[in-house]
This record gives structure tokens, C-alpha cells and sequence, in this order.
């Protein structure tokens, strides 16, 4: 995995933030001014799905990633389940048909192309590297070798945040992924359903609402939302 370029990005990332305590920021950063791309953003992923948001350089890549993580569908799940790049040059055309959810906020916010590559040691889901364009276009096949050495960088990246380092958005990422399994089993209670559909329940209910997740996992646990009063209401 560490290869001569890898080392490279490591390097100047660690330049940026030589307490390491901002790595993904400063690699997501030197990602975008590597390559042609619009943004970055760099997700937890578990088998379940999205598990937080680690990293974002703009607000329309963090909307990308907010989006994913509440549907539990896009590029970086597809990339994480299957361990494949997922590169969509023209989400215009592609997206609405493989993720009709996900399509309408991803051209919203006027991303038009996402280029997805998972970040695993092998069997084991780590995370997911998500480049955006606000134009359609494939990567050429340098600008693909680029990405993967980049993606190779993040996996490193991760590991060494999911070990215990102290790198900044590391602990509140990990906090927001307890609260939204907690939630999870909460709804699951108060529906009387498991949790798997517990946590659609969830999703449904925070896309609906234009919000993130991770607020109505929030909601729930405080006690302000309550889904056993959902039938009731209806």
C-alpha cells in the first residue's frame, strides 16, 4: 500500500499538521489540489453502512456525504460493499436510475460527477474516499492512478485515527455513530420492530425532514421524538 507517491502525500499531509491532529482536512485538501475534482470528502464506513463524516473541503461535499450517511445510499456505499471504485462521470444520466434518492440532493447541490474508492485492509471496511465535480467527465487514467495513491494515503490516514491518535474530528465522528446505533435501538423498542428496519425507519424519517441523521438520532434520545407514537398520530 505504501507506495512512493503514498509516502509523499503522507508526507506533505503531515507537514500540514505535524501534531497530526488534522490529517484527513489536510489530505482531503491536497486531494483536491492534486486533481481536477470540486471537492473531497472521506466517510467511516461498517457493514451496515455509513458510520460518519471525517472529512469534508466544502460545503457541497459535506451535503454529499450528510446525504449518504442519511440515506444509506450512494457511490461511497456502493464502493464500500462491493470493494470496487465506483466512478459516475455524469450523475445527470446515471444517478437517478442506481440511487433515486440519493440523485435529486447530489444534482441539487450541483455536483455532476463522484468518483468513489473504498478504503479497506482487506476483508475489513475502513472507509470511503469520495472526490465530487461540478462538472461531467471521466478521470483519465493518470488522474485515476492519482486518485487510488490518495486512496491508499487515506486508508493509512483512518487507521491511524480509529487507533486512538488524536486526530481532530476523529472522537466527535465515532460520538455521532454511537448515538445513531442507540437511536436505532431506541426506535426499534418504541416501534416494536428490529433494528434493521428500525434504522429505515430512521433514515425515511430524517431524508423527509431535510435533516441529518445524526440530529434525529439526537432527538430520539433525548426524548423529543418518539416512534411508538407514530401509528397513533397517523
Amino acid at each position: 500500500m505504501a507506495s512512493k507517491r503514498v509516502n509523499e502525500i503522507l508526507s506533505a499531509a503531515w507537514v500540514e499538521s505535524p501534531n497530526g491532529t488534522d490529517l484527513p482536512t489536510s489530505l482531503a485538501a491536497a486531494c483536491v489540489r492534486a486533481l481536477p475534482v470540486s471537492g473531497v470528502g472521506l466517510a467511516l464506513m461498517t457493514d451496515e453502512g455509513p458510520a460518519g463524516i471525517i472529512a469534508a473541503t466544502d460545503g457541497a461535499a459535506m451535503e454529499l456525504e450528510e446525504l449518504q450517511f442519511t440515506l444509506g445510499e450512494g457511490p461511497c456505499v456502493d464502493a464500500s460493499q462491493t470493494g470496487r471504485p465506483v466512478l459516475q462521470p455524469d450523475l445527470a444520466r446515471t444517478a437517478p436510475l442506481r440511487w433515486p434518492a440519493f440523485a435529486g440532493g447530489a444534482l441539487e447541490a450541483g455536483v455532476r460527477a463522484v468518483f468513489a474508492f473504498p478504503l479497506r485492509v482487506g476483508a475489513i471496511r475502513v472507509g470511503v474516499l469520495d472526490l465530487y465535480r461540478d462538472r461531467a467527465g471521466p478521470l483519465s487514467g493518470d488522474e485515476l492512478t492519482e486518485a487510488l495513491s490518495f486512496a491508499d494515503a487515506a486508508t493509512l490516514v483512518l487507521l491511524h485515527a480509529q487507533a486512538g491518535a488524536p486526530v481532530t474530528g476523529a472522537v466527535p465522528v465515532l460520538d455521532e455513530r454511537a448515538e445513531v446505533h442507540q437511536a436505532t435501538g431506541v426506535a426499534s423498542v418504541q416501534a416494536g420492530v428490529g433494528l434493521a428496519e428500525a434504522l429505515v425507519l430512521l433514515r425515511a424519517r430524517a431524508f423527509a425532514e431535510g435533516r441529518p441523521l445524526r440530529d434525529l438520532a439526537r432527538d430520539v434520545l433525548d426524548g423529543a421524538v418518539d416512534f411508538g407514537q407514530a401509528d397513533d398520530d397517523g
